[in-house]
């Protein structure tokens, strides 16, 4: 008897040390993605506003905004050798994260002394994206191993609304903060103040992400990315449609994105309070549409929420033709945010509905890396515009509505695509940039994506034949 409550007792004592490791563990991945949407909310967001603070000229202040995620696209490609020589996910993703937090510091730096060359704001901004994105699909495969399956829709759910609130509430201050300094001729002061909130609250992220466990170590000799079999697969499927569509949509939304900060800050003239309320409501409008769509999705299908978010994003370029009024363009963003969310839940739901859940950390780096060079691409088309035509308040407009047009353009590729059934859920979301037009930079959280082809698979064999 003895014997056996000696036994039972070490099992108890380990299952506790494991339920109070797993809490742990929870606990500050939460944290990170609240302290993550911080440094999002009072940095990012304002780096084209604040290139614009000190002289640099609209058309940099939009290139700024969009050319060097190219480096995160690239950097991403390198994460999966990085994690190899490191033998670990945990090691690349804090050492990534440490120096994304680091990039702040010439900001601050710029912002005291007002003033920063092109090629320093565009080099810094490089590294933020580089860095930032290259911990994506480590931080994919390694959060994966600590959520449990069976709690991962209701947790990922919440850090996902943790992390937008904390996105939201940064944007928000950031902006009123301004508002205040303006009539004081703080501005570039206030600019220091929010980018070292930033890199502080990056660095309180380092902190909680280098708190978790890491219970599943990659090996030495663990297998590369099989790109051959990923690009094999997504020829035999939908994917690469979708991800055609994806590019061309993107390339077209990019062609105006970058250039409406500088379009309302230096044309409109809207004041530092006018411009966060725009951005607020827009982030706003998505985040509060993102879960109706999933309830809608879970009616209709995601191909039909495909379509009404491809359409309803079409005309949100040409709208800024139809009024500058403020409060014609809050309306606007009112509509952009929640087609916005109709787009990308659909999106999401159909490109990974056909990857097995192994192969989507590949993918995953592929899409981003495709994502950001139509993003770049569509930058660069709409700066030579705005350069050809000296940046006139016409030449904005002109490049508003020709991105209206290459989005209706592009449904044109989404009339090939073929109705899927798709199970509709809620997928995680990492909110990566906030953008003016409503486009922001989102990124799934794969592990808060059901394993939909697992479970085709098993139904396949419990069911008879041509069933």
């Amino acid at each position: 008897m003895d014997a056996v409550e000696a036994k039972t007792q070490p099992d108890e004592r380990s299952r506790w040390s494991a339920g109070a490791r797993l809490r742990r563990d929870l606990n500050c991945s939460l944290g990170d993605g609240a302290a993550f949407g911080g440094m999002v909310g009072f940095g990012e967001t304002y780096f084209a506003a604040f290139v614009l603070a000190v002289g640099l000229g609209e058309l940099t202040a939009g290139l700024v905004s969009s050319v060097p995620l190219i480096a995160g696209g690239l950097m991403q490609t390198v994460s999966p050798l990085a994690v190899r020589s490191l033998r670990s996910h945990k090691r690349w993703v804090v050492l990534c994260a440490s120096i994304q937090a680091l990039v702040f510091v010439p900001f601050v730096w710029a912002a005291l002394s007002g003033r920063i060359s092109a090629a320093g704001a565009l080099a810094a901004a490089a590294v933020y994206w580089g860095a930032g994105l290259a911990t994506g699909p480590a931080w994919n495969t390694w959060i994966g191993t600590l959520v449990p399956r069976a709690i991962r829709p209701r947790y990922f759910a919440t850090r996902t609304r943790a992390s937008q609130v904390a996105v939201f509430a940064g944007v928000l201050l950031g902006g009123l903060s301004l508002q205040w300094a303006s009539g004081r001729n703080l501005v570039t002061v206030t600019f220091a103040v929010l980018f070292a909130l930033a890199g502080l609250f990056r660095l309180i992220s380092v902190i909680l992400l280098a708190s978790q466990s890491e219970t599943v170590r990659p090996s030495p000799g663990a297998p590369r990315p099989a790109w051959r079999d990923v690009f094999s697969h997504l020829q035999s499927s939908r994917g690469t449609r979708l991800l055609i569509f994806l590019v061309a949509v993107q390339a077209a939304v990019q062609l105006a994105g970058p250039y409406f900060t500088p379009f309302m800050l230096e044309k409109l003239r809207l004041n530092y309070g006018q411009y966060v309320t725009l951005i607020s409501v827009a982030f706003l409008s998505k985040v509060l549409a993102l879960p109706l769509w999933g309830h809608y999705a879970h009616r209709v299908g995601a191909h039909r929420l495909l379509w009404i978010g491809s359409l309803g994003i079409v005309p949100l370029g040409a709208g800024w033709l139809v009024s500058q009024h403020i409060a014609w363009l809050l309306v606007l963003q009112v509509f952009g945010g929640a087609f916005w969310a109709a787009y990308e839940l659909a999106f999401f739901l159909m490109f990974f509905e056909s990857i097995p859940e192994e192969e989507r950390t590949s993918v995953l780096t592929l899409y981003n890396l495709l994502n950001t060079a139509g993003w770049v691409g569509g930058s660069l088309i709409g700066g030579a515009i705005l350069y050809w035509l000296h940046a006139s308040y016409g030449a904005y407009l002109l490049v508003f509505t020709l991105s209206s047009v290459g989005r209706l353009s592009a449904l044109l590729l989404l009339i090939r695509l073929r109705p899927v059934e798709v199970e509709a859920a809620e997928v995680g979301m990492r909110t990566l940039s906030v953008r003016p037009n409503s486009a922001s930079l989102d990124a799934p959280v794969l592990p808060s994506m059901p394993d939909q082809t697992h479970e085709r698979q098993a139904l396949a064999t419990d069911s008879p034949a041509g069933v």
